[in-house]
Parts: C-alpha cells; sequence; structure tokens
C-alpha cells in the first residue's frame, strides 16, 4: 500500500503518519518526487485497515500496490529514477553512461592503460572483476583485495567511477569500502542473504539479471535491496540462457523495454556477456540503447589474447572507439547523448 501526499504535506505530517505505520509493526518507505512524496509500506497490509489513512492530515490518496514488487514499481514512484555518483555521473535521465574496462583486474598498469583509453573516448565509469565466479575453480579467481585497492587507486588518477562484484556477505564491507558502486552479478541474483546485506549498505548497486531469471524474478530480487533501505539500485540486462548456441547468451533486449515500463530504476545493458564475441557487442549496445538502457557496461582489453578472464568478449581500444562513434549517433536518434 502507499499514501500519496498533498503537494504542500508538512514533515510534521509526514513523521506522524511514518510513527502510526511503525506502531502497527510496518516499516515506511519515503520517495520525494519533484511535486509529491509518497509513502511505501511494507509489512502485513492488513494493520493498515485499522486506521483510516486517508483523513490522515497532508494525505491525497491511499492506493494498494499491486505488483509483488512494490518499491520497485511505477505504482511506486512515477519518476524515474536517477543515481549519482561523487556528483558528477548520473546515472538514469537523458545522458547515457558508459562502463568500460577488463574482466579482471590484473595488475596496475594493464587497468591504468584501459582506464586512460576508454575515459578519452567517454566512458565515466571503470570496471574490474577483483573476485570472479568462474565455472571452473581452476580458471583465474581474481587478486581479491589487491585487486580492489589497484581499482580504487586507477580511478582516483583518473577521475572515473568505480565498479565491482561482490559475492559473498562477508564482502560487502570491504568492496564498498573501495568502489563507488557494487556488483551483485547474474550467479548471486537469488542469494538472498546477500541482497539483505548489500541493502543495508548505503552505496549504489547494479543487480544483473540471472541466466535462467524472469523478468518479474529479477524485479523481486531488486525489492530485497530497496525493502532493506537501499534505493540506489540499478538493472543490468547480460543475456540470458536459451537454445541458441551461435551466442554465449541471448541478449533480451525486450527486457530493458519491458523493465523501463515497469519499474523507475535505471537499466543497463551488457552487450559483452550478452553475446560472449566481441564481433556482437556493438550490435548489441546500439540495440540495448535504441531499446531505452539508461547505460551500456562493455569490456575492453589492450590485448584480449593474454586476458585472464572472457578475452572473447573484449574490445581493443580501437574497436571501443568505433562503438561509441555508432552509440552517439543512436543515441542522438532518440534525442539522448553519450
Amino acid at each position: 500500500m502507499i499514501v500519496i501526499l498533498n503537494p504542500d504535506a508538512t514533515e510534521a505530517q509526514i513523521q506522524h503518519i511514518v510513527n502510526r505505520a511503525s506502531k502497527l509493526g510496518l516499516k515506511s518507505n519515503i520517495s520525494r518526487g519533484v511535486e509529491r512524496t509518497v509513502i511505501g509500506f511494507i509489512g502485513p497490509e492488513d494493520a493498515l485497515r485499522v486506521i483510516p489513512l486517508e483523513v490522515f492530515p497532508g494525505v491525497d490518496q491511499v492506493m494498494q500496490v499491486l505488483a509483488p514488487y512494490k518499491l520497485v514499481s511505477r505504482e511506486f514512484k512515477k519518476q524515474d529514477t536517477v543515481i549519482k555518483l561523487k556528483d558528477r555521473v548520473n546515472v538514469g535521465g537523458k545522458k547515457l553512461v558508459v562502463m568500460a574496462g577488463p574482466c579482471s583486474v590484473e595488475g596496475y598498469e594493464p587497468l591504468l592503460s584501459v582506464a586512460k583509453k576508454v575515459k578519452a573516448l567517454g566512458a565515466t565509469i571503470l570496471r574490474g572483476g577483483a573476485f570472479k565466479p568462474r565455472t571452473s575453480p581452476y580458471d583465474f579467481q581474481g587478486l581479491g583485495e589487491e585487486g580492489l585497492k589497484i581499482l580504487q587507486r586507477v580511478g582516483r588518477e583518473t577521475g572515473l567511477c568505480t565498479i565491482s562484484e561482490v559475492m559473498d556477505t562477508r564482502q560487502v564491507d570491504l568492496v564498498a569500502r573501495y568502489v563507488d558502486v557494487l556488483q551483485i552479478g547474474a550467479r548471486n541474483i537469488q542469494n538472498f542473504a546477500l541482497l539483505k546485506e548489500v541493502g543495508l549498505i548505503k552505496k549504489p548497486v547494479m543487480l544483473k539479471r540471472g541466466m535462467s531469471t524472469t523478468v518479474k524474478e529479477w524485479l523481486m530480487s531488486a525489492e530485497y535491496l530497496l525493502s532493506n533501505g537501499n534505493f540506489d539500485v540499478m538493472l543490468c540486462e547480460r543475456g540470458i540462457r536459451t537454445f541458441e548456441t551461435s551466442t554465449r547468451n541471448t541478449l533480451d533486449v525486450n527486457a530493458v523495454a519491458v523493465a523501463k515500463k515497469l519499474t523507475h530504476l535505471p537499466v543497463v545493458v551488457d552487450p559483452s556477456h550478452g553475446t560472449g564475441h566481441w564481433q556482437y557487442v556493438a550490435a548489441g549496445a546500439r540495440a540495448g540503447i535504441a531499446a531505452g538502457c539508461d547505460a551500456i557496461m562493455v569490456e575492453v582489453h589492450d590485448n584480449p589474447e593474454e586476458a585472464l578472464s572472457d578475452g572473447a568478449q573484449s574490445l581493443m581500444p580501437d574497436k571501443f572507439q568505433e562503438l561509441m562513434v555508432s552509440c552517439r549517433r543512436v543515441a542522438q536518434a532518440l534525442d539522448r547523448e553519450i
């Protein structure tokens, strides 16, 4: 259930509603829009029926949220959420954001080299994995905390924001100490203990869709984050598993449009994982932008042949430059910019 307040509702009136709900065992989440403030309630809604919220001072409407993902839905918040990173990068809105960098942090010099190149071409967020979830236990697992330190150092030296994956509840505080955005990977989308823990961290989160996850399940996982207090959540479509074998995954462009309709959260497209082959990454990025995404995440490496992970889907810097040129044309056609 949500309560829509009058434009002139006071802080005292808002707090009065929140206090009454709290006494009934309900958790309140306040969303302050440009014109209206909305209060969403988490808990047994039968409790709200014992008090006539419609007559409370400052209340305009009381509505049931029909979607199972209450706080994620556009019923709760009509305006698009814009996530601010270091007061210089906004994820959401007219300007598209580009996240780029190697799959894994492999060392200071290699990361710095790539970071300078992708920044010069328009990227504003540097990606790099320090903890890598690999199918084989014998594959490179990442540099751990040392990788995070390198990512933080390079981010500071280049002025790029940073994003890296957190895989375990025991890593949440550690990863949050070093990066600007925490990534929850496809394999952990229904790791509910991890979702709850990250929900308590007051730092932006990117939630990747699972390879066999429906849009509803994806949004329900995001609800775990918001219901625990973290509203700075972006959704990432990174390809799903289908019968098709010509690509690593099937980039579900439909899901981008569906998610933008159902939720107020920013949507990111990862065409690198979505296709698994560098030849198709630019096409996937353009398709995601055409479908309405707010950001793209692309893997870039100086020497993909020697990459410690995901070399086959990594772009050389010159190919990344070509991608940026073509993506800008698509964005401009939609009255957006990169």
